[in-house]
């Protein structure tokens, strides 16, 4: 009868751990992709800050050729 109990108790301890390997891996998952929307958002805003900066740079000389003439 003690067989029975101890391999209930081993049997529970690696049930746990298989458990405890699962969360880890889909936390690590999460993680992952929380990393990567991340780094798009900041290439997005990065790119935005660049054309506006361009647009903002036509509008001037627009603005300058404009005066001159």
């Amino acid at each position: 009868m003690s067989f029975v109990k101890s391999a209930g108790v081993v049997s529970t301890i690696l049930v746990i751990l298989a458990l405890v390997a699962t969360l880890l891996k889909q936390v690590i998952a999460l993680v992952g992709f929380l990393m990567t929307a991340i780094q798009i958002f900041i290439v997005l805003a990065f790119v935005v800050v660049i054309v506006g900066v361009g647009v903002m740079v036509f509008r001037t000389w627009s603005a300058n050729r404009k005066q001159k003439s």
